[in-house]
C-alpha cells in the first residue's frame, strides 16, 4: 500500500475510517493504495453484488468510486477531519464484467472548503485484463470526525 507523501498518522486515520465503513466490509472491499490526493479501492464482484444479467451492479460500482474519491480527498484535508460526499455523478461506460472492480480516486481541485474529485472504475477479468466501466465526478467536504456518526 502506497502512502505517497502522507504522514503515518494521516494514513492510519484513513485506514481506520475505511475499516469503519460497514458497506465496504459487506462488499469485501480493500484499500489497495492511499496517498495525498489519490486512493485505490478494490472489491470482488461477488454473487450478492451482481445485477440481473450477471454483471457487477452499478451500486457496487458507485460505492467503490465514491469511497476511492472520498479517501483521495481526505488525504489532503486537515488532520481531525472526516470526509462526506456533497454530490457525485456517475457515467457507466460498459458492463462491469469480470471478477473484481478497481476504483481509482483522484483530487481534481482542493479548495478551502470543497474538494472536486474524480474516480475511474475498472473491471478486471481473471486474466488481468482491465476495462473502464465507470467515470465519476463529485464534490467532497471535510467534517469534524465527531460529526460523522449519528
Amino acid at each position: 500500500m502506497s502512502n505517497d507523501s502522507l504522514a503515518p498518522d494521516r494514513a492510519a486515520a484513513i485506514r481506520e475510517s475505511f475499516a469503519a465503513q460497514s458497506l465496504m466490509t459487506t462488499f469485501g472491499a480493500e484499500l489497495a493504495e492511499i496517498g495525498a490526493g489519490r486512493c485505490v479501492v478494490t472489491a470482488p464482484i461477488v454473487p450478492g453484488a451482481r445485477q440481473q444479467q450477471g454483471y457487477g451492479h452499478a451500486g457496487l460500482t458507485f460505492a467503490l468510486g465514491d469511497s476511492a474519491a472520498g479517501y483521495a480527498a481526505l488525504g489532503l484535508m486537515p488532520a481531525g477531519s472526516e470526509v462526506m460526499t456533497v454530490e457525485m455523478k456517475i457515467n457507466l461506460t460498459a458492463p462491469a464484467a469480470g471478477t473484481r472492480l478497481i476504483a481509482t480516486g483522484r483530487v481534481a481541485k482542493a479548495g478551502r472548503r470543497l474538494t472536486v474529485v474524480t474516480a475511474e472504475v475498472e473491471a478486471e477479468t481473471e486474466d488481468g485484463t482491465r476495462r473502464t466501466v465507470a467515470l465519476l465526478q463529485g464534490t467532497m467536504i471535510p467534517v469534524p470526525a465527531s460529526d460523522t456518526a449519528g
